[in-house]
């Protein structure tokens, strides 16, 4: 009688370690469940996702716009006739010189009350000029075309 005893014992606890198994597959598969059953997780998860794969194209678009203006700007200066370029050069040689012809009259001029504002005073009266210069180049340089 001792045998049948040991058998079941044996089979009670292969049983109970079936069982146990059983439990934690049912755990996990539950836990599997619950997590796709939980929108607002997944929904982050989608969220990073989507947010790393903008990003990287967003640098990527990034790149390429900064070649093509890079590229852009070779083909137009290679495009621009060296006599423009010159034009250009001297233009703006003259602007500089004409705003500091202009500080030097606005200091020596210029009422005292008045030289404590003449930043705006500075800036006002270096746009004038420069748009004076571009009039004037425009009218000397359009009657001649």
């Amino acid at each position: 009688m001792n045998q049948p005893h040991d058998k079941d014992t044996a089979g009670a606890g292969e049983l109970r370690a079936k069982v146990e198994q059983t439990r934690q597959d049912l755990g996990e598969t539950v836990e599997a469940l619950a997590a796709k059953t939980d929108v607002k997780a997944r929904a982050q998860e989608k969220a990073v996702a989507i947010k790393g794969q903008t990003a990287t194209k967003a640098a990527e678009l990034s790149e390429q716009a900064r070649a093509k203006a890079t590229e852009a700007a070779q083909v137009l200066q290679d495009k621009v006739p060296d006599q423009v370029k010159d034009k250009a050069a001297t233009a703006t040689g003259q602007v500089k010189a004409a705003a500091g012809q202009a500080t030097e009259v606005w200091h020596d001029k210029a009422p005292e009350q008045v030289q404590n504002r003449r930043t705006g005073f500075i800036a006002g009266g270096a746009a004038l000029v420069v748009a004076y210069v571009l009039v004037r180049r425009k009218r000397k340089h359009g009657g001649a075309r």
